[in-house]
């Protein structure tokens, strides 16, 4: 039951494919500090600013470490990041982003987490973001936050792997490597914007949401995040092997429908609404850094067999494509929160990657 509640909370309050779940802390690295900066009159791309932007983040490692940009997914923030299965496998003592070696910086994007969001209490009136403008939010953080001139990698996953993209093409001196992970550098449409759009316009057709005026969370919330859970994060031949019965997925969903969500609403809309315009496929022949793109080949968001992320590779010069095969082992867009599928791919390209000077 613990772990159907585990899987469960994944996909409620994330969406992304890293649960926020109470972090274990391993041993084997560092305990995480937290900071907060402000990116005083941050311009938006609607041409908004406010003059005040919070930007909190969270750090493992010291300073004096490489410095490697994490990049959470959508609905998440820096804590989703410290799992077991994916800062267990990566952060510890020989692991590829050893903290004693590295200085690993993991941002609440604009809109997430501690960071400035809706539900401070602008609500609609918090100026519209898009992914560009989170990725500004985020080099501002690190270059006059933290006074990092230069990364040894990004690496981001879902909403993060977007993130990647558009770091290499808007700084690509910035950093040495690159691995955008359970993405494509390609327009969000499709399927994946499909289902995006049928969740959010649920939720603002609700009555309960009243414009984002609401006094409590509108019920249809609940029912149009698990749809698109379902739908779009698990894996084919994980969900058969889990619920190969009528009876067993009812009580999947059943489970789901129960669990209670935590997310605002306005904060939730914002969130989703963001990867609107989102679309890396214009500049990829600017990328100059060592890249190495990690999907699954059962990821329902990125289906491989369309073969757009194949042909968006090739104009890559420095670029290579790992498809983690599918199996029940697998969970679809889900995969690559579990850093055992590709940690040795990740130490294999800091181990080969050039040391570039900005």
């Amino acid at each position: 039951m613990r772990a159907c509640r585990a899987a469960l909370s994944a996909i409620l309050l994330s969406l992304s494919t890293l649960a926020i779940s109470t972090p274990v802390l391993s041993a084997d690295y560092p305990p995480p500090k937290q900071g907060d900066w402000i990116a005083r009159d941050f311009k938006f791309h609607t041409g908004e600013t406010m003059p005040e932007l919070k930007l909190h983040y969270t750090t493992v490692g010291e300073p004096s470490g490489q410095p490697v940009l994490v990049l959470h997914g959508t609905g998440g923030s820096g804590a989703g990041m410290l799992t077991p299965s994916f800062a267990g496998e990566l952060f510890g003592a020989g692991q590829p982003l050893d903290a004693s070696k590295y200085y690993i910086i993991i941002p609440d994007n604009v809109g997430h987490g501690k960071s400035s969001k809706p539900s401070d209490g602008l609500k609609t009136s918090f100026p519209k973001y898009n992914y560009d403008d989170m990725v500004e939010a985020q080099y501002r953080l690190v270059t006059e936050g933290l006074g990092i001139k230069h990364l040894r990698l990004v690496i981001g996953n879902s909403m993060g792997g977007m993130h990647t993209w558009l770091w290499g093409e808007k700084y690509p001196d910035a950093m040495d490597a690159l691995i955008p992970m359970a993405s494509q550098p390609t327009e969000m449409a499709s399927r994946n914007w499909m289902l995006r759009r049928i969740m959010l316009d649920t939720i603002r057709n609700d009555p309960d949401y009243n414009g984002g005026n609401y006094t409590s969370q509108p019920r249809t919330m609940k029912y149009a995040i698990t749809a698109y859970g379902i739908a779009s994060i698990g894996g084919t031949l994980a969900y058969q092997s889990q619920a190969p019965t009528a009876a067993k997925a009812d009580k999947m969903v059943d489970e789901r429908l129960a669990a209670p969500i935590t997310a605002d609403a306005n904060d939730f809309v914002y969130q989703w609404e963001s990867s609107h315009d989102y679309n890396a496929s214009e500049k990829l022949e600017a990328i100059e850094a060592s890249l190495l793109l990690i999907n699954s080949a059962d990821d329902e968001r990125n289906p491989p067999e369309t073969g757009i992320t194949d042909a968006a590779m090739k104009r890559v010069k420095n670029g290579r494509l790992y498809l983690i095969p599918a199996s029940t082992e697998t969970r679809g867009h889900g995969t690559t929160s579990n850093a055992k599928f590709y940690a040795e791919h990740v130490r294999q390209l800091l181990q080969s990657a050039p040391q570039r000077a900005m």
